[in-house]
C-alpha cells in the first residue's frame, strides 16, 4: 500500500476518519507507524492527501487528512480495455493488476469462446470489484477508479457507440501474430482502446468484424498468453511504447 485511500464518505467535514480492517492493520504492522506520523494518502475519485495519524489502537486507526498539492497523482489513464470476460477467478486477480496499471475504463465483453456462466460471478458486483480496485491504485498512488461496464452483447454496442468514439489508429485489436512495430501505437496522450480476447483467442469471424472497425493488429508474436499474462504484457508494452520517442530514421 503506498497510498492509503479512504472513501469520501469516511471523512467528517473537518478531515478526520477512523481506519479499521486491512488498512488499520498495515498501518499498524507493516508501516510501523505511530501518532504524529504522516502518511501518502487520498480520496477516492478525489485529491490526494497527507493522513496525519492522531492514535493507533489494536482495532482501529485515527487520521486527520489534508490535502496535499506536493505529492500530485500519476498522470489521467488514457488506456481503455475491452477484455473478453475471463473465468472468474483470472478475474479476481486480474481487477488490482488493472487498476494498477492505470486501465481508464473495463469493458467486460461477451465472445464466442466465453461460457455464459462466467457473468453470474459475485466479482461483477460493485461490492465486490470495489475493493479489488481501490487495493491496485493504492499501489500505483493513484485515486481514480477506472470505470467498469458488462457488455452484452458485444458487436452492436462496439459498432454503434465505442468504436466511434476512438481516432483511426487508436483501435488496437490483440491478435497472435507478426509482432506489432513501435509506430503502431498511438502518441502519449491520446486515448486508445486494446481489445483483448479469451483464452481460445478470438474466432476467424471476430477477428475479421474487428477488421471492419479498423482495429489494428497489436501482438507480441506466435506465442499464446492466458488472459492475465497477455493483460499485463500488452499494456506494459504499450505504455512503454507511448512513452519512448521513436528512433531517428537512418534513411538518406
Amino acid at each position: 500500500m503506498n497510498r492509503l485511500l479512504l472513501w469520501p464518505e469516511e471523512c467528517s467535514p473537518d478531515g478526520r476518519a477512523t481506519l479499521t480492517g486491512r488498512r488499520a492493520e498495515h498501518v499498524r504492522s507493516v508501516l510501523r507507524a505511530k501518532a504524529g506520523d504522516c502518511l501518502r494518502a487520498g480520496i477516492v475519485n478525489g485529491p490526494g492527501a497527507q493522513a496525519r495519524i492522531l492514535a493507533l489502537h489494536e482495532s482501529h486507526c485515527e487520521i486527520e487528512l489534508r490535502t496535499d498539492p506536493a505529492t500530485p497523482l500519476p498522470p489521467p489513464p488514457t488506456a481503455d480495455l475491452l477484455l473478453a470476460m475471463p473465468r472468474p477467478k483470472f478475474l479476481k486477480r486480474l481487477l488490482p493488476q488493472l487498476a494498477t496499471l492505470g486501465v481508464r475504463r473495463l469493458y467486460l465483453s461477451s465472445a464466442t469462446r466465453v461460457e455464459r456462466f462466467y457473468f453470474d460471478t459475485h466479482l461483477l458486483r460493485p461490492e465486490h470489484y470495489l475493493p479489488l480496485v481501490v487495493e491496485g491504485l493504492e499501489q500505483a498512488t493513484d485515486t481514480r477508479l477506472p470505470e467498469i461496464r458488462i457488455v452484452r452483447p458485444l458487436w452492436r454496442f462496439l459498432r454503434d457507440e465505442l468504436a466511434p468514439q476512438y481516432a483511426p489508429g487508436h483501435r488496437l485489436l490483440a491478435h497472435p501474430g507478426p509482432r506489432s512495430p513501435a509506430t503502431a501505437v498511438p502518441p502519449p496522450g491520446a486515448p486508445l482502446l486494446l481489445a483483448i480476447g479469451p483464452e481460445g483467442g478470438w474466432t476467424d469471424e471476430e477477428v475479421e468484424r474487428f477488421d471492419a472497425l479498423a482495429f489494428a493488429r497489436f501482438s507480441l508474436g506466435s506465442r499464446i498468453l492466458r488472459t492475465d499474462m497477455a493483460c499485463v504484457a500488452l499494456l506494459t508494452l504499450l505504455d512503454y511504447l507511448r512513452a519512448t520517442p521513436p528512433c531517428p530514421s537512418n534513411a538518406p
